[in-house]
């Protein structure tokens, strides 16, 4: 870990209230609870928490800023005149040969830690990640988990499960396993954000009378008011009909409509426009400038 005080943003000379309050700010903002599935922030939540543990108390804040402890609380060995290394005051001796078993020993059950975590990618469908719910995962050693998919998780995001990891040798407890989110598309549901967005079909006759049509959800069918005269491109907002958000709150699903004509060509449908269009012609490109 590296120097406590740079972990809090902290002078040397900071009181322990400053110091309190530099944890509490931090905290707040990167505990995991917060973050969920993000490794960077739990690395930092770890770090700053350290640094904390050892600035408030204020024996280990005194031995570190004497250079007898480390940032990770360890003791630090020196050398006195008298040639023989000993580890802090009134500590045995030992030879230089002996550090370094211990910091090469120290090198291994690190390694050995690390080699517990287990990354494993998890594809979910569209509507399964928006809803979010139970989901049964097999992990790579044959075992079955039941895990807990947060509503709303998408593509890059990651969930953690404490203590699945492969375990680790020399009788370390296991890692975590970290579950690497891919959210499968849907035919034709797209999410930007917390919204939802679809694109829905409707007749000619649907559009210029106005009608009332049966739409898709992610939670389910719902029955909706095309008004009367839409246009190809009109849109419209289905209020709490997206994906969840924090405090109850849902995204809201947007339908734009597509008029689509007759396949294969109605002969009578044709004929009718040709008659019209004669009589009623009007401008649709104006805009455009052509």
């Amino acid at each position: 870990m590296k120097d406590p005080y740079a972990a809090l943003g902290l002078a040397r000379t900071a009181s322990e209230d400053e110091i309190k309050k530099a944890y509490r700010r931090l905290a707040k903002k990167l505990h995991p609870d917060v973050n969920p599935g993000n490794r960077s922030n739990d690395q930092q939540f770890r770090d700053i928490t350290a640094a904390y543990e050892l600035l408030s108390d204020p024996a280990k804040r005194q031995r570190f800023d004497r250079g007898e402890i480390d940032a990770a609380g360890n003791e630090r060995a020196f050398r006195p005149q008298g040639g023989r290394t000993h580890r802090g005051p009134g500590g045995a001796a030992f030879s230089f040969d002996e550090i370094i078993s211990e910091i090469l020993g120290r090198g291994r059950r690190e390694a050995e830690e690390r080699v517990g975590d287990t990354n494993l990618a998890l594809r979910l469908g569209f509507v399964e990640a928006a809803l979010g719910g139970k989901r049964r995962v097999t992990l790579t050693d044959g075992r079955a988990v039941e895990i807990a998919v947060p509503a709303g998780i998408d593509s890059g995001q990651t969930l953690r499960l404490k203590g699945q990891g492969s375990p680790a040798q020399r009788g370390v407890p296991a890692g975590d396993l970290y579950l690497d989110i891919e959210v499968e598309p849907h035919a034709f549901f797209q999410r930007k954000e917390r919204d939802i967005h679809i694109e829905l079909p409707v007749t000619l006759t649907e559009a210029v009378l106005g009608a009332t049509v049966t739409v898709p959800t992610i939670h389910g069918s719902v029955a909706v008011k095309v008004p009367r005269g839409s246009n190809s491109g009109s849109t419209l907002r289905l209020k709490g009909k997206g994906i969840a958000g924090g405090e109850g709150k849902h995204g809201d699903q947007y339908v734009k409509l597509r008029v689509v004509l007759p396949d294969p060509p109605d002969q009578e449908l044709t004929g009718f426009v040709e008659r019209w269009g004669v009589k009623h012609p009007y401008d649709v490109r104006g805009k455009l400038g052509s």
